[in-house]
């Protein structure tokens, strides 16, 4: 009995709460806001979109559940196959050009040149420059009465008439890459000029000592260093270019004859049409695709 009544008062003397206790009921109520907010603005909507895409949603009416209605008029529809195969050339080529420019000037960037500095900063005025204010330039320069490339070529004497660059099926989708890459090399160039720098330069040394030629140092010293960099690069710029509405939209909006139509684009012309659900639908079908593309990196970030 006595042994009963002394855990009785041990347990009554014990406070329930605890400085542990204490210390995650802080915790969770500091991360609280950031749920709350993250839920809203980002959780819901994302959703949201999926649930519109199963229905046939319009402006001015709520719609109904259809189930995957939406995606198999995508699978038949002309103009969807045409994006995918528009999106993935656009998406393959800036990112090709991207890397292999973007690695060549940070190399060379991170070189003890004259006026480095400069250059540096020269090298982020596309990126600093409002995508608007770009795409509308480069839209001008394309232009074929007018414009600073007719007027090149027509000086040189390299074509008789002018070159409608944005109004030719064959040159429409080089003339959007070409802006495309213009307008985001720089991010890749500080992102693997900042990486460079980390890569212990007596490395370098080492290799050189050991009779390996640029090239090969290149390969064993300076990709293993700045490999988790480039990964990361691909994976943000890749989303960034298929989801890019300004460079299609500004300069050919998906002509001509669908020459340039991608994703956004064509998720805008559904929303023009008041067909919120094929819109949504159009959106959401390329979450597949990222879903895919970060698990690829998150794999290949893991590996070491």
């Amino acid at each position: 009995m006595a042994e009963h009544t002394a855990g009785e008062l041990q347990s009554k003397a014990r406070p329930w709460l605890t400085m542990s206790r204490r210390d995650s009921i802080l915790g969770y109520l500091l991360v609280a806001p950031v749920v709350i907010a993250l839920s809203i603005l980002v959780i819901y909507p994302f959703f949201f979109a999926i649930w519109i895409s199963f229905t046939d949603r319009m402006v001015g009416r709520a719609g109904q559940f259809i189930g995957l209605a939406n995606y198999r008029y995508l699978l038949n529809w002309v103009d969807f196959r045409a994006t995918v195969v528009n999106t993935t050339v656009l998406v393959i080529s800036v990112q090709a050009m991207k890397l292999i420019f973007g690695m060549g000037i940070a190399i060379l960037l991170n070189q003890a040149i004259r006026a480095r500095q400069f250059w540096r900063g020269l090298i982020l005025l596309p990126w600093a420059m409002p995508a608007f204010v770009a795409f509308i330039t480069w839209k001008l320069l394309y232009a074929p009465q007018g414009g600073a490339f007719n007027y090149m070529l027509i000086s040189l004497g390299l074509v008789d008439s002018h070159v409608e660059f944005l109004s030719s099926r064959a040159l429409a989708m080089p003339s959007v890459i070409f802006a495309s890459f213009w307008r985001g090399f720089p991010f890749w160039v500080i992102s693997f000029l900042a990486a460079l720098q980390n890569v212990p330069q007596e490395l370098y040394e080492a290799a050189a000592m050991d009779g390996a030629n640029a090239w090969q140092r290149f390969r064993h010293v300076t990709l293993p260093g700045i490999r988790h960099v480039v990964l990361v690069v691909v994976l943000l710029s890749t989303i960034w270019t298929t989801n890019s509405f300004e460079a299609v939209w500004l300069l050919t909006q998906g002509g001509p004859s669908n020459a340039t139509m991608t994703f956004p684009v064509l998720a805008y012309f559904g929303l023009q049409n008041l067909r919120i659900g094929e819109a949504a639908a159009v959106s959401v079908s390329m979450l597949p695709v990222f879903a895919m593309l970060v698990l690829i990196i998150a794999k290949l970030l893991q590996e070491e």
